[in-house]
Order: structure tokens, then C-alpha cells, then sequence
């Protein structure tokens, strides 16, 4: 079969490579990948940004999919054939002590689908049960593809915010998780207003408008301006930093109001600012990563009933067997959440 794997250490490098269908071991189950979306992740794998220097390449990419079980180990009881599933990618080890008291998406010894080992851009992949979980049977296999950037937009509002009802909300970066967590904190009350920089204001801001939000072009419009008509004046009562540059942390301060609180999603790399004002502010600061079980569970049923609109928000005009088109799109910010069929590349 087929896969499309990161190939050398430069920008692009991404080819399509003949691998052998895997056979799954006793606690695994063999899963055959129907779709599978593009995040930030794969697009840093496609630069190679130095977060992804620990690949062994090649490498088949891609962790945010739906599937169908095809066959399972000998020790799996849990799922069997004719399940549909997604795959939650950050694997724990179970015995570091973050394991231990619940807290699996921070494990000191982490391994991740699509990075150190073959990801979803293949027509198999196999899976230890325990990084599965089940998805209804009317579930859209596309929807479901959006399941695991869903759950991190979950986890940053309701585990890791203070985000209800009436709380006037910023959310900086309407990239594909800025747009996920824009939807998830209005279910859960917010007044959400999403912010983006000249190059979302093509595809990723009227987009943002389509799912009915408020949005604001951080390089053209006036922030404090806008900053007084939808907070009267106060600030947002959480701003939630999705945009993974430098720049959003310090315009977050700007934004949020004493008292108020930023939830750092993306990761800047490095950046600099006074953290006196925060301080006399008496700003909370807080990181949120990745996702776990619940965070999956809840995402499942907010794309279900309807409150994250799946359908609007998925781009299937993309090919994984011209998958670079879809990569400069997505740089370039003219597309936010392609979901690739994976099926052309078993045919």
C-alpha cells in the first residue's frame, strides 16, 4: 500500500511510499483510514521545524482521522471487526507518574501517531485499542476525521478556562483550532470574537463570519476601538492565544481585562515581553495541551448535535495524491481545515 511520507530533513520533502500493510500485534487493531485532516502539526512536519527533528525518516504522517476496524490481535476485547473509531494520538506510557494520576497528555514519555511512527496518510494503520475510541454509526466518517483537533479546542475551554455564559471572549489565530475553540466556548456561552492577521482575510476570517462570528484583522482594524464596543471599554474576559507566534501572547495582555484570563494554545517557540502588567493585573495565565478520553467524548457529541459545524468547516478540495497543493494552501492560509480521502490511495 501506499503512503504519504516526510522524506528528507528540508521544506516539503513530502512523497508518496510503498509500505507493507501492517499485521496488528495481540493488544492492536488493524484499521482501515477512510479520512484524514491536515493540522499545523503535519504543516511544521512539511517545514521541518526543529520540534520534528526526532523522526526517523520516512516517515507516513497524519494523525487526525476516522477508520473502520478490519481485523484485531488476539488479546483485544474491546473493539472488533466493523467498528468505526478515532484514534486519540498522543500516546502515554502508563507507568511515569503524569500516567499515574490521570494526566496522559503531558507523559514524560509521550509517543505521537504520524511522528514516531506511521501516521493516518495510508490505507491501514495499526493501533494499540487503548488510543481508540468508538464513534456512532451516524456519525459522518469526514466529521469524524475533525474529532482530534476538536478535542483540543474542548480541552482549552471547558477543562483549562473559565469561559460561561455571558463572558465577552477574544480568540486570537482562525486557524483550525482558533476556529474549533471559537465554536466550543460560544457552546459554552461565550460572546467569542475571532482575530486574525492580512493573510486569514482571503479564506480563514470569512470563514470565521460563515460560522457566525465576529472578526477582526488585527493589521488593519482598530483593536482598541473594537476592544471598547465589544467589551465596553473592560477587555475580554478570556482571550485564548491559538495563533502559535510570537506576536499573540503580547497582543492577548492588550486584549484581556484586569482580573481576566489568557489560555496559551499555540506554541510560539520564544518570545519577549514585561510581565509586570500581568502581575499587577492579576492576569491568570494558563497553557492547555493536547487532549485526553473526555475531551474526545465531548468533542464526538458537540460535532453531533450540531454546535461544532463540521460541514462548514471542512475543505475537500484537496488530494493526498497532490498533497503539496493542499500544504501551500494551507501555509499560504487560503484554506483551514482540509480532510483527505484516504481511500484513493488503497485504489
Amino acid at each position: 500500500m501506499r503512503g504519504l511520507a516526510k522524506t528528507e530533513r528540508t521544506d516539503g520533502a513530502m512523497e508518496l511510499i510503498d509500505i507493507d500493510r501492517p499485521t496488528p500485534e495481540a493488544d492492536e487493531a488493524l484499521i482501515e483510514v477512510e479520512y484524514a485532516g491536515l493540522c499545523g502539526s503535519d504543516a511544521g512536519i512539511y517545514k521541518f521545524k526543529s520540534a520534528f527533528e526526532r523522526m526517523n525518516l520516512p516517515t507516513v504522517i497524519g494523525h487526525e482521522y476516522a477508520g473502520t476496524v478490519v481485523e484485531v490481535g488476539d488479546g483485544v476485547t474491546d473493539f472488533e471487526v466493523g467498528d468505526r473509531v478515532v484514534e486519540r494520538p498522543i500516546r502515554g506510557c502508563g507507568s511515569c507518574y503524569q500516567c499515574k494520576i490521570g494526566e496522559e497528555n503531558v507523559c514524560q514519555n509521550a509517543v505521537i501517531t504520524g511522528v514516531d511512527y506511521h501516521g493516518a496518510y495510508t490505507g491501514y494503520i495499526a493501533v494499540p485499542t487503548r488510543a481508540l475510541q468508538a464513534i456512532p454509526d451516524e456519525l459522518p466518517s469526514q466529521h469524524a476525521a475533525m474529532v482530534e483537533p476538536t478535542s483540543i479546542g474542548a480541552r482549552a475551554v471547558i477543562e483549562n478556562s473559565r469561559t460561561s455564559a455571558g463572558d465577552r471572549v477574544l480568540v486570537a489565530g482562525p486557524g483550525p483550532i482558533g476556529q474549533l475553540t471559537a465554536q466550543v466556548a460560544r457552546r459554552q456561552g461565550g460572546d467569542v470574537v475571532v482575530a486574525g492577521v492580512g493573510q486569514d482575510a482571503e479564506y480563514r476570517l470569512p470563514l470565521a463570519e460563515e460560522l457566525g462570528f465576529e472578526t477582526l484583522n488585527v493589521e488593519e482594524d482598530d483593536m482598541e476601538a473594537a476592544r471598547d464596543e465589544y467589551t465596553d471599554g473592560v477587555g475580554y474576559d478570556v482571550v485564548f492565544d491559538t495563533t502559535g507566534h510570537p506576536s499573540g501572547l503580547t497582543m492577548a495582555v492588550d486584549e484581556v481585562r484586569k482580573g481576566g484570563q489568557i489560555v496559551l494554545v499555540g506554541q510560539t517557540g520564544e518570545t519577549t515581553m514585561e510581565y509586570s502588567p500581568l502581575v499587577r493585573a492579576e492576569i491568570d495565565l494558563q497553557c492547555s495541551y493536547a487532549s485526553m478520553y473526555e475531551d474526545f467524548e465531548r468533542s464526538l457529541r458537540m460535532i453531533e448535535e450540531g454546535s461544532v459545524d463540521a460541514e462548514t468547516f471542512l475543505d475537500d478540495r484537496y488530494s493526498l495524491l497532490e498533497a503539496d497543493d493542499a500544504f501551500h494552501a494551507f501555509l499560504a492560509g487560503e484554506t483551514c481545515k482540509p480532510v483527505f480521502d484516504v481511500s484513493e490511495l488503497r485504489e
